[in-house]
Order: structure tokens, then C-alpha cells, then sequence
């Protein structure tokens, strides 16, 4: 199991980020695809077509996302926890992502990089 920490810098308010980030409707607008999302803790959530499922764990509105994420067969829960942060630039997203199965690590960082906040840059940068 590894875990994984980046920042990123979304030219954005905090408000617009997290937003984004747990509105089902806007979560559609930067990835394209079916989101189910609640910010109620203990509800389950989908993104990207089903392909990443999981719990919200706990919302701190327009500052912090917890949530667990489920992988088949995995005993340890997988947390992702985001935190936004105030930037003279828009808004410092601090991600930090535990207990991502060894195996899948490579691929879960591209994802971050690529895919999750990859999409999320481009559609606040357009």
C-alpha cells in the first residue's frame, strides 16, 4: 500500500472548487461523464461512470472532502481527503490519497495528474 500527496493550483475560488468538486451536475461539466454525489456524510458517491466508487466520509463546506474509496478485495479503506486552501492565483487544493493498492499506485497518480484534477484545471483555465 502506498499513499500519495500533491498540490494543485485551480484559478478558481474555493467556493468554484468545491462546487465542482461534490455537485453532480457540475461534476458532469469538466469530466463528461455520470456522477452520483451527495454531500451528506455516510452516502455513497460514483464518478466517472462508476469507475471510482466509494463513501463520503465528511464535508467542511468550500474547505475539505473526505471520502473512502472502495477497491475490490482491499481490507485497509483507501481515504482521499481534499483540502482547499485560500491562493493569490485561485485555490491551493491539497490532496492526499492513503492505502492505494501497490499494484495500481502508477496508475492512480497518472489519474490524479491526468483525469481527476487534469480535467478540473482545463475547464477553469477555458
Amino acid at each position: 500500500m502506498k499513499d500519495y500527496k500533491k498540490y494543485y493550483l485551480i484559478p478558481a475560488t474555493q467556493e468554484e472548487v468545491y462546487l465542482a468538486l461534490t455537485n453532480p451536475l457540475s461534476i458532469k461539466l469538466w469530466t463528461g461523464a455520470e456522477a452520483e454525489m451527495s454531500t451528506i456524510a455516510g452516502s455513497e458517491f460514483s464518478l466517472f461512470d462508476g469507475d471510482i466508487v466509494g463513501k463520503n466520509l465528511e464535508f467542511v463546506e468550500n474547505q475539505k472532502i473526505v471520502q473512502e474509496w472502495y477497491f475490490d478485495g482491499q481490507e485497509e479503506k483507501s481515504i482521499v481527503t481534499i483540502k482547499l486552501h485560500e491562493h493569490k492565483k485561485g485555490t491551493s487544493v491539497e490532496l492526499l490519497h492513503t492505502n492505494i493498492p501497490t499494484e495500481s499506485y502508477e496508475e492512480f497518480v497518472d489519474g490524479w495528474d491526468s483525469s481527476y484534477f487534469g480535467e478540473l484545471l482545463e475547464f477553469f483555465e477555458e
